[in-house]
């Protein structure tokens, strides 16, 4: 949506609403939203484009989405993903991904090349995670390109003794695969790894490694919008590790994977415009930060107080809150965490910065984290739509840094 489709919006929301004989604390509280998110739809600083918030708005006002919103999208085309990049850097991982992943082994022919150690094995994973953490998506997609198929092979040759280790190896290999294909914007391949992930850590006997696999399937659903599904695999998990964790000997490595499951919860939470139940979430998710009382990276997950106070700012934006967003940001010192994150959240603060029009602020925080992390701000779809929506905003006096960024980042 353009700026001009979100301002004509808003007038038409305004007017709707006026004939309604509401004020816009009415239209707020019957949507489930502060009146800051309504003066901003209404301004057409907030685009309502999820068709789920539309038919909310509609309801509210007593009037059919197609009087809301004349383009609306049917609810099948939804989903459908809008203004790609023309490339990407995990294709190489795709094409590995496809198929079985060992055949060869079914028909016992020998390994082309030396199989490698535990050891070896431990390192190419930890490797792969590494480069996941600093978004170094072309590196990393050649490293599993070689790597899973190597694990696939060895879990079937090898003697029984490793078998549990190489699953369990196996399992976090696709992880990292599935963390990956999120972040990128394919969803059903990181759906694929996080299908395998799961199988795999059964097989190892792993029950943590299995939520762990849940919360990488449940991250592909939301960038699918499936949205009831992301819900049932996060609750899933939640129903079982909830009571465990009021044990006092909960281990942390649990209690990091339940509170990574409550900020899961918030986002589709935040996404659906349920203010209170992302609350509820949020609230929840900083319980257990504060009971385990620092920043850890559990199953890679990087739960601690920082992510929860990161994953604030991004729901806060996501209900529209952007002065809100903007104050729980001034507290956040990222500096602990991964690139990915840091760079995460300042893509969050430049989102805030954007809704609140200030283009200047938003470009700055988009600069800092593409010298974070390039890959993720040059094809990540929600820096490509600040991108776009600060260059309207700016118009015809588009500052030269921000026009520089959309070219590196295929903005057109």
């Amino acid at each position: 949506m353009t700026v001009s489709d979100a301002k004509a919006m808003g007038q038409r929301v305004k007017e709707l609403r006026r004939v309604a004989g509401m004020a816009q604390s009415d239209l707020a509280t019957a949507m489930g939203r502060s009146e800051s998110w309504v003066s901003q739809v209404e301004r057409g600083v907030q685009p309502v484009e999820r068709l789920s918030i539309l038919q909310a708005l509609a309801d509210a006002l007593n009037v059919s989405v197609r009087e809301l919103r004349p383009d609306a999208a049917a609810p099948a085309e939804e989903a459908e993903p809008t203004d790609l990049p023309p490339s990407n850097d995990l294709d190489g991982l795709r094409v590995a991904l496809t198929g079985h992943p060992a055949l060869g082994s079914l028909f016992d022919q020998p390994p082309a090349k030396p199989t490698p150690s535990l050891a070896d094995f431990r390192r190419k994973v930890d490797e792969a995670w590494a480069l996941a953490h600093a978004s170094s998506y072309a590196t990393l997609s050649d490293q599993l390109s070689k790597l899973l198929p190597a694990i696939e092979a060895a879990v079937r040759q090898a003697p029984a003794s490793e078998r549990a280790e190489l699953h369990s190896l196996r399992a976090k290999a696709y992880q990292v695969a599935a963390a990956s294909f999120t972040r990128q914007d394919q969803a059903d391949a990181a759906w694929i790894s996080a299908d395998r992930a799961l199988q795999a850590a059964e097989l190892a006997g792993q029950p943590l490694e299995v939520v762990a696999s849940l919360f990488r399937m449940a991250h592909a659903f939301m960038r699918q919008q499936h949205m009831e599904q992301a819900e049932q695999a996060a609750k899933s998990a939640v129903a079982v590790m909830g009571p465990r964790a009021e044990s006092p000997a909960c281990p942390p490595e649990e209690l990091s994977l339940l509170g990574a499951m409550n900020l899961v919860l918030a986002v589709i939470n935040a996404r659906e415009g349920n203010r209170g139940q992302t609350q509820v979430h949020i609230g929840q998710a900083r319980a257990i930060a504060a009971r385990l009382g620092e920043d850890r990276n559990d199953f890679d997950t990087e739960f601690g107080p920082t992510n929860v106070e990161i994953h604030a700012v991004s729901t806060a934006v996501e209900l529209g809150d952007a002065g809100l967003a903007l104050e729980v940001a001034q507290e956040v010192d990222p500096s602990g965490l991964s690139a990915e994150r840091q760079a995460r959240f300042l893509l969050d603060v430049a989102r805030a910065h954007a809704q609140r029009r200030h283009v200047g602020e938003a470009t700055a925080a988009l600069l800092e984290a593409e010298a974070l992390t390039p890959e993720q701000i040059h094809d990540h779809h929600l820096a490509r739509e600040v991108i776009r929506d600060l260059i309207q905003l700016s118009e015809p006096r588009v500052p030269d840094a921000l026009r520089d960024l959309a070219e590196r980042s295929a903005v057109g």
